[in-house]
């Protein structure tokens, strides 16, 4: 295993950039962020929806049913910042290696589970999982390339996750229908979690060095191309320093934050409301896996276009346009009483989504300096997924109190939308070369 030792042994001309220079890491990271989206899928369709039958959720208690949502929420988000901030010190390869250590036995806590208070558990696990694992194929990434191919390379990485969402909320769909759901997921489980684990060790590239050898050339002015727009601030700033610049004291930065956090209201009304609205509609499991399925494909697919799109025209107009997709393909889902319906506006959320998603990540690794990117990266990850907790909340508190489903749907809306309006209004273009207000970029942390 690689060392911090050797890590600093960096001769900086040895580590150039690039998705063609650099294809075997690259292929090894889009291996592992697809088993990172088969792990989390494979709760997308059948536990939201045998909540009540399988695992004693009370009948009508949305915020039960949304509870294992905000415990993976709020794991996740602080695992986020912990991870990237760690892996600037011993290497993403280890990072990864401890979250498909720390996967392991969740297929086992969904087969023996009593309660949904087990189910809940087990997403705390799940939580520091995808913290660490799909933290490092981003951020490994990001390391690697150029900053020309940003977008390009966050679109085959979200495509390869959540094409692998998709396709676990799939399969575990027709599994669980036509054979024992909780042995299905355990036994599907543990497989993608053990052939994970096996790659991480086996064939994953260290991109450490990577990073630091691009900082030392920045340092230096040994750049081609146009000139990044990097945020200006210490060499070695704190981890507090950083949390304040991503947070609230750069806007860019904190229109990011913000945008970063609300669109994951979209997927958590995905992952929990979409199913049980369609079972109260009379759906079977198998209609639920091609709808939210449709929507995962249609996410995942279209970055591989999205993704390239944002490195030609620019990160801010794609990202805002998701926005307001989004917003229209939720706000139209409940209106709609059809599998056909309900698959159309789920692909039109889809894409939405694929605009917005590599977008926002592309725009965040484009102002972070790579000495501290790993760092940025993990904060505005962490006000992304802790998106999954308040939105989980906002929609099991309003669902619960209204008694209208429909109602939650009307909330993700509004908010896509709102949140798009402050993108407009806070967020200067990021893109290397196309940035037009340098002085909204630089403040010191």
């Amino acid at each position: 295993m690689t060392t911090p030792a050797t890590l600093r042994a960096e001769p900086n001309d040895v580590f150039a950039l690039g998705i063609r220079a650099n294809l075997r890491p690259f292929l090894e990271q889009l291996l592992q962020v697809f088993f990172v989206g088969l792990t989390i899928g494979l709760q997308r369709t059948v536990i939201p929806a045998l909540a009540e039958t399988e695992f004693g959720v009370a009948k009508g208690s949305m915020i039960a049913v949304f509870a294992f949502v905000v415990s993976f929420g709020l794991v996740k988000g602080a695992m986020n910042f912990v991870s990237g901030r760690i892996s600037e010190r011993v290497g993403r390869r280890r990072v990864l290696i401890w979250g498909w250590l720390a996967a392991l036995p969740i297929p086992f806590m969904i087969l023996y589970a009593p309660s949904w208070g087990w189910i809940v558990a087990a997403n705390l696990l799940l939580g520091i999982n995808q913290g660490f694992c799909w933290s490092m194929t981003v951020t490994a990434k990001m390391d690697i390339v150029k900053g020309s191919e940003r977008g390009l390379a966050t679109g085959f990485n979200e495509f390869a996750g959540y094409g692998g969402v998709a396709l676990a909320g799939l399969m575990t769909g027709y599994l669980a229908t036509y054979f024992d759901p909780r042995m299905s997921l355990f036994v599907f489980g543990l497989t993608v979690i053990l052939v994970a684990l096996a790659a991480g060790v086996l064939a994953f590239t260290e991109t450490l060095p990577h990073a630091r050898a691009e900082a030392a050339r920045h340092q230096s002015e040994r750049t081609s191309g146009p000139r990044p727009l990097y945020v200006e601030g210490p060499e070695n700033p704190t981890s507090a320093q950083i949390f304040a610049l991503v947070t609230w004291r750069n806007p860019t930065f904190m229109a990011l934050a913000q945008a970063g956090s609300v669109e994951k209201f979209v997927d958590a009304l995905i992952w929990v409301l979409v199913p049980v609205f369609m079972i109260a509609e009379g759906a079977s499991l198998i209609e639920i896996g091609w709808v939210t399925g449709i929507y995962g494909f249609v996410w995942g697919g279209s970055q591989l276009w999205t993704g390239p799109l944002s490195d030609a025209v620019g990160r801010k107009p794609p990202a805002v346009a998701g926005f307001f997709l989004c917003a229209i393909g939720v706000l139209v889902f409940p209106l709609f009483d059809t599998v056909l319906a309900w698959s159309v506006a789920a692909a039109v959320t889809g894409i939405g989504m694929a605009l917005l998603y590599p977008t926002l990540i592309a725009a965040v690794s484009d102002i972070a300096h790579p000495s501290w990117r790993g760092s940025a990266l993990g904060v505005y990850r962490f006000w992304r997924d802790l998106g999954y907790a308040i939105g989980a909340l906002a929609m099991g508190f309003i669902a619960d109190t209204t008694g209208v489903l429909a109602a939650a749907f009307w909330f993700t809306g509004i908010a896509m939308a709102i949140s798009g309006v402050w993108l407009i209004l806070g967020m200067a273009e990021t893109h290397p070369g196309r940035g037009l207000n340098r002085g909204a970029m630089c403040s010191h942390p």
